[in-house]
């Protein structure tokens, strides 16, 4: 598999991670992996970044990986070519500095064009791969925050669909999924947290992309890099009617 490289220099590869495909590996399955594919192409990240230790000992090995989105998710991920960029980059993170938005399509029309969803999140009680930004989430509550502009709405049969730019200030995991079924509109064809809802607009998985980030080189230079959208988000915009 070809990953698209939408920037490159000495320091950093941004990527344009496909649908389905996972970041790295969870130590439990030996599927292919983005981390994986780019280390054959890129050999010398091997030792670039960090290690996850697994509790029944070993590690897994996801080098120059700074970050990551869903397997579902598709879009720009940011990965390190050298140790001093992989620093550079985390402690962007840590510091909330790096942009980051989203393109997604959400259940229902949202009463207000733009709004910042400010709920933190803990696990769900219902299923150990969930979280909750919802009443009666256990264990640690963490701050999220989370802003949306509408750009297109429109109608499949009975459903009504909002076409959604989304900005994530923190970075929880299923951050953006979360927020959006806490208000009452789920994101599209999304089976772990709007199960029992139709896919539409010809989706067949979670209808999410990582559009654009924005971070700083070792050198103080901003980089603004921007995703394609993939297939089916141009063929879910066009049924729409919105301009892609």
């Amino acid at each position: 598999m070809q990953i698209p490289i939408l920037y490159e220099d000495d320091e950093v590869l941004a990527v344009n991670k496909p649908a389905g495909l996972v970041v790295h590996a969870d130590g439990r399955t030996t599927e292919p992996t983005l981390a994986g594919l780019l280390l054959e192409k890129y050999p010398s990240i091997h030792g670039v970044g960090e290690t996850i230790p697994l509790t029944k000992g070993g590690v897994i090995e996801k080098w120059g990986i700074v970050h990551r989105i869903d397997r579902e998710t598709s879009g720009v991920l940011l990965v390190a070519k050298t140790q001093e960029s992989f620093l550079n980059l985390k402690s962007q993170f840590q510091a909330r500095t790096i942009k980051k938005s989203y393109r997604t399509f959400a259940q229902g029309f949202l009463k207000e064009e733009h709004g910042i969803i400010d709920k933190p999140i803990g696990r769900s009680t219902s299923d150990f791969r969930k979280w909750s930004a919802e009443y009666g989430a256990r264990g640690e509550l963490r701050e999220a925050v989370t802003e949306y502009q509408v750009l297109g709405k429109g109608e499949v049969g009975a459903m009504k669909i909002s076409y959604l730019e989304v900005s994530p200030y923190t970075g929880r995991t299923h951050q953006i999924r979360v927020h959006l079924k806490a208000i009452g509109h789920p994101i599209v064809c999304d089976s772990l947290y709007a199960p029992k809802s139709p896919c539409a607009l010809g989706f067949e998985r979670t209808a999410l992309h990582a559009f654009s980030i924005e971070f700083k080189g070792l050198d103080g230079a901003c980089h603004h890099v921007e995703a394609p959208f993939p297939e089916d988000f141009g063929v879910a915009l066009a049924e729409l009617g919105i301009p892609c």
